[in-house]
């Protein structure tokens, strides 16, 4: 069996899915394809390396993840294959690839070179099927691509630091689907840069001294239940991913509200930590 993953930002509404899942199970005998995301925000690099970042790792070795977001090709966005810890991604040179490999090193990129036998105004499709169908068949990847030494970087989604190393300047990378905002400062930057020390978390108006462990840790379940500060109690926590996060305790975006709509934080928005001297 060979499994492939589908992220894209492609949505649901139009048949585009269901051609490329059609695609891969005529080309690829014994496929098993599995939807990571199709709600990406459209052309949303960032957004689409948090959540492939943090999702491929639960797949086995071997799997082979096509990323369909800002796909087409142009001199300025060829298209890639990437092996990975054992993984397999194919999409476009865009950043999204940096984001997901950090600062480690692939076992093989290519850039991909078959566009010449393929017409596509449709490349997921024509182009990202056709070479995991290449390396469904244990292909290797210079029979598709030349090797490629260096891809693009997205540095403007890493998190700053001030040199006097007492503030972090970071933003929201991602809203979730109960409108918790994700952040660029990772538990290891803040442990790293804080080193234990008070600190006050700012989001536009909002203020957090304090990081809770999980949701359910910001209750305190010791007072009677009409006595808690539950609906609508803000908080702060590093999530499963270890993402620095702000939410709001049983929230929801079409009811009681929501971190990004309450504290009125979206995409790119900036979120800093102020450490104590």
């Amino acid at each position: 069996m060979v499994l492939v993953t589908l992220t894209t930002d492609f949505g649901h509404k139009d048949y585009s899915i269901a051609i490329i899942k059609a695609a891969l199970f005529d080309q690829i005998p014994a496929v098993e394809v599995v939807d990571i995301s199709h709600e990406i925000s459209p052309y949303n690099r960032s957004e689409t390396a948090y959540i492939l970042k943090n999702a491929y790792k639960a797949f086995p070795k071997g799997s082979i993840h096509i990323v369909g977001v800002e796909s087409e090709y142009t001199p300025e966005n060829i298209h890639l294959a990437m092996q990975f810890e054992g993984h397999f991604f194919i999409g476009a040179d865009n950043g999204i690839f940096s984001l997901i490999k950090e600062d480690l090193i692939p076992e093989k990129i290519v850039a991909i070179s078959i566009h010449k036998t393929v017409v596509s105004s449709f490349p997921v499709l024509d182009v990202f099927v056709k070479v995991a169908a290449h390396i469904a068949r244990q292909g290797t990847l210079e029979v598709i691509g030349t090797p490629l030494e260096k891809i693009k970087e997205l540095t403007d989604v890493k998190p700053v630091i001030n040199p006097d190393q007492n503030q972090i300047l970071g933003s929201v990378i991602y809203v979730d689907n109960y409108g918790n905002v994700i952040t660029n400062i990772t538990q290891k930057v803040f442990k790293e840069v804080g080193k234990s020390r008070p600190f006050t978390i700012h989001a536009r108006n909002m203020k957090f001294n304090r990081i809770y462990s999980s949701y359910s840790e910001a209750i305190d379940f010791s007072q009677p239940k009409e006595n808690r500060e539950e609906d609508g109690k803000k908080l702060a926590l590093f999530n499963t991913a270890g993402h620095l996060e702000l939410a709001v305790y049983k929230s929801n975006p079409n009811t009681v509200g929501s971190a990004s709509s309450l504290f009125g934080l979206n995409y790119r928005d900036i979120i800093s930590i102020q450490f104590e001297s």
